[in-house]
């Protein structure tokens, strides 16, 4: 996997899943584009990760927003040139709807646009460079999302996931004859710093390395024969 970069969104903060995914990544010889909405936090951990001989860089970018992912686009090419092969897309964010006969319609479009909305802009911005290189995009649903799910209290968040699992397939179908790749992982809950400090140690979480390890294998070339898959996790 050497010689090739992947470009990976929601990596910022300390001791979430973007991080451990980040050095997953580097650790194989991939270099590394690392995407949060703030650009010095993305920074931050991309000099991490060159203080260790890796190569990475840190951007700044609302994902929301399709001209700054335009940017965005100009930027990590100016920066990597055609050599990128990967997405991962792990920017979102959890809250609880409550009920929806009482729900806030704010947290309704809030978790539409962080989940869904972005995960859309950005595969679509990105998908001409990865189709350039046959390569693969993960994407980040949640169990919550899944069929079987009992999603009372959350729908808002479990139905932004479930647009995001069925994003999975349709770009899956549409983008085989390029040779391009997209898989899902939808974990239970994650041993991330902010859970761990929400709900203590409720157990069993997802470990950060197991999340980061099964994005890997997806982009790798022993994964070349799965597209279109939702991967549970926990």
């Amino acid at each position: 996997m050497s010689q090739a970069t992947a470009i990976l969104t929601g990596v910022g903060r300390e001791g979430q899943v973007g991080e451990a995914v980040a050095r997953a990544f580097a650790a194989s010889g991939l270099a590394v584009a690392l995407v949060d909405h703030s650009g010095e936090r993305a920074s931050a951990r991309a000099s991490e990760l060159a203080a260790q001989g890796h190569v990475a860089e840190g951007f700044g970018c609302d994902l929301a927003d399709d001209g700054s992912l335009g940017a965005l686009s100009e930027r990590i090419s100016a920066r990597f040139g055609d050599s990128v092969h990967y997405l991962v897309h792990m920017a979102g964010g959890f809250a609880a709807s409550g009920p929806v006969a009482e729900a806030s319609l704010d947290v309704w479009h809030q978790q539409l646009r962080i989940n869904l909305e972005t995960a859309y802009l950005t595969c679509r911005r990105f998908l001409p460079q990865i189709r350039h290189n046959a390569g693969a995009i993960v994407l980040f649903g949640s169990q919550a999302a899944l069929p079987d799910a009992a999603a009372a209290g959350l729908s808002a968040y479990a139905i932004a996931k479930a647009g995001v699992l069925t994003l999975t397939r349709a770009i899956a179908a549409e983008e085989r004859k390029h040779g391009v790749r997209v898989n899902a992982v939808a974990p239970s809950s994650i041993r991330t710093a902010t859970n761990v400090a929400a709900m203590g140690d409720i157990g069993p979480y997802v470990e950060l390395d197991d999340v980061a390890r099964a994005v890997l294998f997806l982009c790798s070339d022993a994964a070349r024969a799965i597209t279109g898959q939702i991967i549970a996790l926990g």
